[in-house]
């Protein structure tokens, strides 16, 4: 049976064949569904969950940018303590940074008014165990040639030929001491033209650097005032490779034989095939350069040196009454920490380095890493001293160490100090050499080393 159905406002009328045949309709009330209204927090609820997200990511982003603009603006800056500089940043104390980082001298120099009047002093009269070095040479000591070849290939006719029973010696002084300090024979090297050995005759005090191989470029002094230009002589000392070299890059020699503040000295027949033993000969034996010198600075050729003179010696040696001045090492303390490093850094052969420090354990030298309160390393790349008869004597033990075993000074200058006990050896911190002078740095690296043929 077939039916229809319609819905009128929610009231359902069905009509069947036979409802309409018999007249009658049949209606059935269908209730409507009440539906509860809406509550105003629910809307709140759904209208934030939709829109509220965004505008935190929003705010969290204003935020943001807001803290970082204020964070690097400059009242910021200085209204908010700087944190303190990392040890990275130049081993500075901090002493020696301002409040904003900048860096401070550490380096107590004399007001520029006061350099102009300073006057060179005599180097003090000491109550000191020794008076006078005698240097050996072939003339006078005639015998060392006997045993020449009992010794290491490294001692040549520059150096002569200590034996080790000289070396145990050389560390006893005496009122007269005898010792042996390069310039041993008149064949031995080294030579310079007469002009030249005039001129360092007439120095009183000396800066000097040295560059043999065409390794480095010269750099000229600065900061000194006019009065040291004329009491100071600024030496460096060139082989014909270096002269060359520096020809080639535009730097040549006037006829006064200067190139810029540097009187220039050619040095001919150097004596070792290593440049790093001709190097030392300028640094540690100054005295037997400059004979008439009292004071001497020596520069590394990758620094450029950037104080008045006399002002480093009034600060480094008058003020401390001191005799030799140098900088603490600004890595290690320990002689024995120091070998590991050079060997690991291929600046000498491990065979080398452990001939050197199992004697220096052999002659009872501790592993201590302080020495009269300070660093037991120094870092030698620039030495302020005066010629002083004891200071001298130190110098050349150390030489003849250097020569003895590796070109590593740094090496034999803690065990020659202890040796000899040299009163008056002022260890200035890292940060006093950096107000000294600008490193550049080398200009080539590191190279095997070479073996002496001599």
């Amino acid at each position: 049976m077939s039916s229809s159905s319609s819905l009128i406002q929610g009231i359902s009328i069905s009509v069947s064949d036979d409802d309409e045949a018999s007249g009658e309709v049949r209606v059935r009330v269908r209730r409507k569904r009440n539906r509860h209204p809406v509550s105003a927090r629910r809307r709140f609820l759904r209208r934030a969950a939709r829109w509220g997200a965004p505008f935190l990511l929003a705010f969290l982003a204003v935020s943001l940018f807001t803290y970082e603009y204020y964070r690097l603006s400059p009242f910021y800056a200085s209204s908010s303590p700087s944190p303190p500089p990392p040890r990275a940043a130049g081993n500075l104390s901090r002493a020696t940074r301002a409040a904003d980082g900048a860096r401070k001298s550490c380096l107590k120099m004399l007001d520029p008014e006061m350099l102009q009047t300073l006057e060179l002093r005599e180097t003090p009269e000491q109550n000191l165990p020794v008076k006078k070095v005698v240097y050996r040479s072939s003339l006078s000591h005639l015998e060392d040639n006997i045993s020449s070849n009992m010794t290491n290939s490294r001692f040549n006719s520059f150096t002569g030929y200590q034996t080790l029973t000289e070396r145990e010696e050389s560390f006893k002084p005496k009122e007269i001491t005898t010792v042996h300090c390069g310039f041993y024979s008149e064949n031995g090297g080294f030579r310079v033209s007469d002009v030249d050995e005039d001129y360092m005759k007439s120095c009183r005090v000396v800066v000097a650097t040295c560059a043999f191989g065409g390794g480095d470029d010269l750099h000229q002094p600065i900061g000194m005032t006019e009065v040291s230009v004329k009491k100071v002589c600024y030496v460096a000392f060139w082989d014909e490779v270096t002269c060359s070299a520096q020809q080639e890059e535009g730097n040549k020699i006037g006829d006064d034989r200067m190139i810029g503040h540097w009187r220039i000295i050619l040095v001919r027949d150097l004596p070792f095939t290593d440049q790093r033993l001709n190097g030392k000969i300028p640094k540690l034996i100054s005295h037997r350069l400059f004979p008439m010198a009292r004071y001497s600075i020596c520069v590394d050729s990758k620094s450029q040196f950037r104080r008045d003179p006399l002002g480093v010696i009034e600060a480094l040696l008058w003020r401390s009454n001191s005799s030799l001045a140098l900088s603490e090492h600004g890595a290690r303390s320990s002689l024995y920490d120091e070998g590991k490093a050079i060997v690991k850094k291929h600046k000498a052969t491990p065979e080398e380095v452990k001939i050197q420090l199992d004697q220096y354990r052999q002659d009872g030298i501790p592993d201590d890493k302080r020495l009269n309160g300070k660093k037991a390393l120094a870092e030698a790349s620039v030495i302020v001293r005066d010629h002083a008869p004891l200071t001298n004597l130190f110098m050349c033990l150390w030489f003849n160490e250097v020569v003895r075993f590796t070109s590593r000074d740094q090496l034999s200058f803690p065990y020659v100090l202890r040796r000899l006990r040299l009163p008056g050896v002022h260890l200035f911190p890292v940060c006093a050499r950096k107000d000294l002078v600008n490193s550049f740095g080398h200009r080539r690296k590191v190279k095997p080393l070479a073996k002496d043929g001599r």
